[in-house]
């Protein structure tokens, strides 16, 4: 009897092993796939706008196709028209030094001197504002539509009926239908696959009565922290002047030191006037009921603007191989109620993430949509903005911001000779120029250090080739000289402690943290990797490398499960150290934990987190990192409900966009995370010999993935 039950248990196993790669292996209809998520607008809501973009250049629109009404949209996802090189600095009037921004701590045994903001008034908090605000991105310019009622009276929201707007993901454009003084307007908009350039075709009757026109009008910065970068009022600060020749218009901007330039090109004669001091009204030929227009933007003078049809053509082409091309997961056929939710999000997050966050430099919480922390970007974010694109297999499109790393390099060597340490320390807050941000938080992190070996590792396990070592190996080994440099030698214990930090979870004073969970875990991780990299070149190992990864010290336990930090034994029994990213998880969650982790103590920690965790005080990309550790901990289930635990933060827009709260309303490491925690679900991790692990085996669900890859 025993042997028939075992017989027919693995009769079944095999069924089911057998669907699930039968599964894998079914070719996925693509564009039936992304064509049902087609996301489709039929009113103005500030939360509902659409973006098309590059990657490097993205611009957002209301419900004309164009950013006709910014003001409706300001507080929700606002129109804006960013680009990974537009930046502005205000004068440095106060004749502010760097080095009025230091401030010494004694940590890791060291006096080391840190960018902070000081809480007192003065020129030492002068200089640090200064620094923290500049250099800060720049919104490069409003272009909408100029719509006059029969009266002459310039047109409002309400006078805009019968909205049908669809994002055409499969062809990456933007089509926008919408009647006003009673007849219809249709607009697609694009954006070139590899130009700053936008580019529009409108129809309509309107054209030739002269109740359609265009506008362009240019703010100067707010250097607000979080805001749409829009000063109206500042209208004496910055200069627009233009020149107009044939088809073409050359704009020139200049705000204070920066500058740059906007060219108009139509299919058709055009009248230019300036009709305020930062605002430039497009009146297209009368004779026409349809108009095309590019809008190039640049640093540079120089301008190549293809036709519409040329534009139109290779905007469609690019994306339908985007969408061909890379990873792709097919829940229809399954009959759990979140299936379709799922997928929505997913193919979002795709399109979003490659238009907004794969440029040459890391991009910031928001994209190139609306400026957050002056538009900089947290490099301790770059994992959940980039990881995805190696899992998904678009290695090209992480690729493209790794050599900015190499660009900064000597700023993260001067970084670290400054405080004491060898190799380089890669800043938290910064800039394309690699500018520390002064920060009473951010210069105490740690965990955006061993990044760079994360991502040169992916791009090994691309490509298994020797150029791509040669091409990281130095960054990669300056990486590690730091972090092995970083730790501080316990005599009495005789180990290696990380101390003198604030953890991932930002709850902790620094010069009292010790040990936190996934900062070891990741020092172990790569520490340990740099190593491989020494094999695999066939190079000596570096000997205070391997002595600080063999003596780390281990992951802080009490009563069965891992602390907060060793410095924290009440992790589970005060709030402070519940709320914020229950970051412990990532250390068996973004990393497999190797030879530091007893699954047992895990998943104890695991459940107390899952049952009593303050979730209302999370982050968006918490989620992906909970279902991670689910994932790892053959938990599939709770992997699924942490993508769908009923929070704020895990709200996920019409457009896509994980919503976070009031000032954050879109947060892309939220979007990126998704995408990280879903191919590893599906193709698993390092070591794991499950089929699609993190799909609840049941009924229920039915999976079909395509060209992923496993996570380290």
């Amino acid at each position: 009897m025993l042997f028939k039950l075992l017989k027919l248990w693995l009769v079944i196993s095999f069924a089911c092993f057998f669907k699930v790669v039968q599964c894998q292996n079914d070719k996925i209809n693509r564009e039936a796939l992304v064509s049902r998520h087609h996301v489709i607008i039929e009113r103005f809501d500030s939360l509902s706008s659409l973006s098309v973009g590059n990657g490097a250049f993205a611009f957002t629109v209301d419900a004309t196709g164009l950013q006709t009404f910014p003001d409706v949209y300001k507080n929700g996802v606002p129109l804006g028209t960013q680009s990974e090189w537009g930046w502005h600095s205000f004068p440095n009037s106060g004749n502010y030094n760097f080095s009025e921004t230091l401030q010494e701590y004694d940590i890791a045994n060291k006096k080391i001197p840190l960018p902070v903001q000081f809480e007192n008034p003065g020129r030492k908090q002068d200089a640090s504002n200064w620094f923290r605000q500049n250099p800060h991105r720049l919104h490069l310019g409003i272009i909408g539509f100029e719509l006059y009622n029969k009266d002459g009276k310039i047109a409002s929201v309400n006078d805009i009926k019968n909205i049908h707007q669809e994002l055409d993901l499969w062809n990456g454009e933007i089509r926008s239908h919408f009647t006003f003084e009673g007849e219809p307007v249709d607009v697609i908009t694009i954006c070139h696959p590899n130009q700053d350039i936008i580019s529009v075709k409108v129809i309509s009757k309107l054209l030739k009565k002269d109740l359609i026109k265009f506008k362009l009008h240019f703010p100067y910065p707010t250097g607000n922290h979080t805001d749409d970068a829009c000063d109206w009022n500042a209208t004496d600060k910055h200069i627009t002047t233009f020149n107009s020749k044939l088809n073409n218009t050359r704009i020139t901007r200049k705000l204070d030191a920066t500058f740059y330039f906007v060219n108009i090109k139509s299919n058709q004669p055009l009248h230019i006037s300036q009709t305020e001091q930062h605002k430039i009204l497009i009146e297209p030929n009368k004779d026409k009921e349809s108009i095309e227009l590019n809008f190039s933007f640049s640093d540079k003078k120089s301008f190549v603007s293809p036709s519409f049809s040329t534009i139109k053509k290779k905007t469609n082409q690019y994306w339908r191989s985007f969408w061909t091309s890379g990873g792709a997961i097919d829940f229809s056929g399954s009959t759990d109620s979140r299936a379709l939710e799922l997928e929505r999000r997913i193919i979002l997050s795709q399109y979003l993430m490659a238009i907004q966050c794969a440029g040459s430099i890391p991009p910031q919480e928001t994209g190139l949509t609306y400026n957050s922390w002056f538009g900089r970007f947290h490099l301790e974010m770059h994992w959940w903005h980039a990881v995805h694109f190696a899992l998904w297999n678009r290695i090209e499109l992480l690729e493209r911001s790794l050599d900015w790393y190499t660009k900064i390099k000597p700023q993260a060597a001067e970084i670290a000779e400054r405080q004491g340490f060898e190799g380089v320390r890669w800043p938290k807050m910064t800039d394309p120029e690699g500018g520390e941000a002064p920060s009473s938080v951010g210069s105490f992190l740690i965990w955006q250090q061993p990044h760079f070996i994360y991502f040169a590792e992916l791009c090994y396990r691309h490509h298994k080739n020797q150029k791509t070592l040669n091409k990281y190996k130095d960054l990669v080994f300056k990486t590690a000289d730091f972090m092995a440099d970083f730790a501080v030698y316990d005599s009495i214990n005789q180990r290696y402690n990380l101390k003198g930090l604030i953890p991932a979870q930002e709850r902790f004073i620094p010069e009292e943290t010790l040990n936190a969970p996934l900062e070891l875990a990741y020092w172990k991780w790569g520490l340990s990797t740099a190593l491989e990299w020494c094999d695999r070149l066939n190079i000596q190992r570096h000997k205070k490398w391997e002595e600080v990864y063999n003596n780390l010290a281990v992951l802080p336990e009490k009563d069965g499960l891992y602390l907060a930090a060793a410095s924290a034994p009440d992790s589970y029994t005060s709030k402070k150290y519940m709320t914020d990213h229950p970051a412990v998880l990532g250390s068996f969650g973004m990393l497999s934990g190797k030879n530091m982790i007893d699954t047992v103590i895990m998943q104890n920690t695991f459940n107390f987190i899952w049952d009593n965790w303050h979730w209302e005080e999370t982050w968006g990309w918490d989620f992906p990192l909970t279902a991670m550790a689910a994932v790892r901990l053959h938990n599939p289930e709770k992997a699924m409900d942490a993508l769908f635990m009923n929070q704020k933060t895990n709200k996920y827009l019409v457009n896509g966009h994980n919503y976070q709260n009031v000032r954050l309303r879109i947060y892309l490491p939220g979007n990126g995370g998704l995408l990280t925690a879903v191919a590893m679900m599906c193709a698993g991790f390092d070591g794991n010999r499950i089929s699609s692990p993190g799909i609840p085996k049941n009924k229920n669900w039915k999976v079909k993935w395509e060209n992923l890859s496993p996570i380290p």
